[in-house]
């Protein structure tokens, strides 16, 4: 994905989320419907934070590119370009997986 064409607000992130493996260990292809729900994703826009009570910003403590992990059913899926991508709190997120 080239360029998103939506800017999420606050404290939102949008997440293109990866795709599990379609095999098991023991080389058994699993079906759509045996997939458990991807739960890793690439940030490919964020928000400029949320506001505290004094109108300050507060940074997001992740950014555009971290490969990160969130929880099962978080944000909402919406379709952008084609492809889906999931919009979420920054809150959502569990953690940035560190290469």
């Amino acid at each position: 994905m080239a360029e998103i064409n939506i800017r999420p607000l606050g404290d939102r992130v949008v997440v293109e989320a990866m795709e599990q493996e379609n095999t098991t260990a023991s080389g058994l292809v699993l079906p759509e419907t045996a997939k458990e729900k991807p739960q890793q994703g690439k940030i490919l826009a964020a928000g400029l934070g949320k506001k505290d009570d004094d109108g300050e910003r507060i940074a997001l403590d992740v950014a555009v590119g971290d490969i990160v992990l969130f929880a099962k059913y978080a944000g909402t899926e919406i379709k952008l370009d084609g492809k889906k991508v999931l919009i979420m709190k920054e809150s959502d997120i569990l953690g940035v997986i560190e290469s």
